[in-house]
């Protein structure tokens, strides 16, 4: 400990930066009252303190970013700096063309219209259909009220990408840290969004040590993903492991 004035000065703890696969029926928080399993569950292994930025719904999955770098955090989920947000759902029915032109002029909800979203079909069976969706608002569960204000309400919902940031091959329940060139990426995505500050409010310190590389996001792997919601706990403890091995 390093004293000034004979008192101790706290060590400034690293930036750290964490990507999770939230699994379905898990609160995107640390603690619960209710009893309910969290988010913190799922990171044993982290010695920093860390905290999600945003949420998902109990029943949702997908990608969660946590960190203890509160200011980018916050512009992160500032709704003036429109950060890109993709989730694959699958919906009751099938969209017509006119209800997904809809969505992605925007629709009219309770607390307002939406700015506009993109929207790709990916599957489509008899009584539901798969969907790309990415929005750059944060309102809470827009996505479902999006659906639902078109009649397709949403059967389940996974979160694939966060600004520059995508799930890649991530297990449900499986974390991993971000990669030098992700957290680069993440910080420049803000500051371009930014205005009247400078490079340094978006600055960084030493983070800890972060897995060589990370898989780019893809579609049918993920498909399957979604309909596994189980997470891998065993192979989360092997992946983990040789991970560490490999920094």
């Amino acid at each position: 400990h390093v004293k000034v004035n004979g008192r101790h000065l706290q060590s400034v703890q690293p930036y750290a930066y964490l990507i999770l696969n939230k699994p379905r029926n898990v609160m995107s928080t640390l603690d619960d009252p209710g009893g309910r399993p969290t988010v913190k569950h799922f990171l044993p292994g982290v010695s920093v303190r860390v905290f999600p930025v945003g949420r998902l719904d109990f029943d949702s999955e997908g990608l969660m970013l946590l960190t203890n770098h509160g200011d980018l955090a916050q512009a992160l989920l500032h709704p003036r700096y429109h950060i890109p947000k993709t989730y694959l759902i699958k919906v009751k029915g099938v969209l017509t063309d006119e209800e997904i032109n809809s969505l992605e002029r925007g629709v009219k909800l309770e607390d307002g219209v939406t700015s506009p979203a993109t929207v790709k079909k990916i599957r489509k069976a008899a009584q539901n259909s798969w969907l790309e969706i990415t929005i750059h608002e944060g309102r809470k569960h827009q996505v479902k009220r999006m659906l639902e204000s078109v009649g397709h309400p949403v059967l389940k919902l996974m979160r694939v990408r966060f600004g520059p940031l995508t799930l890649g091959d991530l297990a449900p329940g499986e974390y991993r840290y971000l990669t030098d060139r992700e957290a680069n990426a993440l910080r420049d995505l803000v500051r371009s969004r930014t205005t009247g500050n400078g490079p340094g409010a978006m600055g960084h310190r030493e983070e800890p040590s972060k897995i060589s590389s990370s898989s780019p996001s893809h579609r049918p792997s993920l498909l399957r993903q979604a309909q596994d919601p189980e997470p891998r706990r065993g192979a989360i403890a092997h992946r983990r492991r040789a991970r560490r091995a490999a920094c």
